[in-house]
């Protein structure tokens, strides 16, 4: 069944490279929005800390885009931050709710979180174990400050999507079940990450088929599944995998797009899908936003 009334988006981070010395920005925010719109997307994630609502609001429509919806990542299992965590929310989803959207991506960090096994997560993307998982405790607080910041988000009528990401302490379907089955589906929805799924082992399309109820948006995102088995065999960590390859363009990776998009459409889905690709291997991240944009249109989106 065919998508309608969708949004397409284009995240930024393609226009980003992560050095050992930190972040390299390879062209102006202006100008990530100028190639954005070139490529023919609706708009780009926004959030606050880059001026305000209105000038947000501004700056997009200068070049044709909209605000979509932006991303807070932080350690929500940490139960001595849930204070700060809930403060953050609070301006995350009166930022999102002044620019026109209606929900928040919601995700977990814990790249450097220490496992039982002394290794950090970002060590054992794509190969996690059960050892390296949070604890009991842990899973209760998590959930507990995301049914708090769910609240929150939907006092400002901004739904709050929980985030897959490789490298993380959500990683693998068992977290991500395990997660979810604590928190309130009425308070916590769901923004996948389809190449982050494919990339952590997780069939995509049944993780949407089993969980469209609960999906308000998604991050859409190809991995080359060669590369990914490539990396679980060597053990690479997450810089290794990106260095290698493992994200590519829509359509040109394993993940079923059309196969999730028609359970999307079976279920009226409607709303904001943000193109992704995290690191690419073409000559330029214009070229590659294109590529992906190109892929859809030819979906019918």
């Amino acid at each position: 069944m065919p998508l309608h009334d969708i949004l397409v988006g284009c995240g930024q981070i393609t226009w980003i490279r992560f050095t050992p010395n930190g972040i390299e920005r390879l062209a102006s925010e202006e100008q990530v929005l100028v190639e954005i719109a070139q490529a023919g997307y609706d708009g780009a994630p926004a959030g606050p800390g880059r001026g305000s609502a209105q000038q947000t609001i501004e700056q997009y429509r200068q070049h044709g885009l909209r605000p979509a919806p932006g991303y807070f990542g932080t350690d929500f299992w940490n139960k001595q931050r849930r204070d700060e965590i809930l403060e953050q929310a609070r301006a995350q989803a009166a930022f999102m709710q002044a620019v026109g959207c209606t929900e928040l991506y919601v995700a977990p960090s814990g790249f450097d979180y220490v496992t039982r096994s002394g290794r950090v997560r970002r060590e054992q993307a794509g190969h996690v174990r059960p050892e390296d998982s949070l604890s009991d405790e842990e899973y209760q607080v998590f959930a507990e400050t995301l049914n708090r910041v769910g609240e929150i988000t939907l006092a400002h009528g901004v739904r709050s999507c929980f985030h897959n990401h490789v490298g993380t302490v959500i990683e693998t379907r068992d977290e991500i079940d395990r997660l979810l089955n604590l928190t309130d589906p009425n308070l916590v929805f769901l923004g996948p990450d389809t190449g982050h799924l494919a990339w952590a082992g997780v069939d995509p399309v049944a993780f949407c088929r089993d969980y469209v109820q609960r999906i308000k948006t998604l991050h859409i995102k190809d991995i080359d599944a060669n590369v990914r088995e490539q990396g679980r065999e060597a053990g690479w960590n997450y810089e290794t995998f990106s260095q290698h390859g493992i994200f590519v363009e829509l359509g040109e990776g394993c993940v079923s797009f059309p196969a999730i998009f028609d359970i999307l459409g079976q279920e009226n889905f409607s709303g904001w899908l943000i193109v992704e690709t995290d690191v690419t291997q073409k000559p330029t991240p214009l070229e590659s936003a294109t590529i992906s944009r190109n892929y859809l249109r030819g979906l019918g989106l």
